[in-house]
């Protein structure tokens, strides 16, 4: 599985395994796909479950690549100061999905962001993490962390 590819490179043990059977989403990372009209897509995928050739030809991003301790991503700075994360185990996988929304929702015309809340919290863009789900985030967490 990706997963075990992931781990097996530099011994880099970002990207958690929490249920082992894609239900908690913890292992998220986002995986590029170029479609059609050349357009990049940026897909939340459970790595757990992923085969390593279903990546194949794709750019795979880590926790361990959108940011570092000295130098974190701005959604991981967010997180942080919205005290955004409980054990912060899922966390990660958090930041992965709201990065793939985020990147997503850009419009290299306008070169707006064009991403709400409702996108976001109705449109299922956080379904794949179980704490998100079951309520484990602070209230506004996802208006506080990328749409302000």
């Amino acid at each position: 599985m990706l997963l075990d590819f992931i781990w097996s490179q530099r011994k880099s043990r970002g990207t958690k395994l929490g249920c082992g059977e894609g239900g908690c989403g913890a292992c998220a990372v986002v995986v590029q796909d170029v479609r059609d009209g050349g357009r990049i897509e940026h897909l939340a995928v459970n790595a757990c479950l992923a085969p390593v050739l279903s990546v194949e030809g794709k750019h795979v991003i880590t926790i361990k690549a959108l940011g570092t301790v000295a130098n974190p991503h701005l959604l991981q700075e967010r997180i942080t100061e919205l005290h955004g994360s409980q054990c912060c185990f899922c966390t990660p996988s958090i930041a992965m999905s709201l990065h793939a929304l985020l990147r997503n929702s850009y419009d290299p015309v306008t070169r707006r962001y064009a991403l709400g809340e409702e996108l976001v919290e109705l449109g299922g863009g956080l379904d794949g993490n179980l704490l998100y789900i079951l309520g484990c985030t602070t209230p506004g967490y996802v208006k506080g962390t990328i749409l302000d």
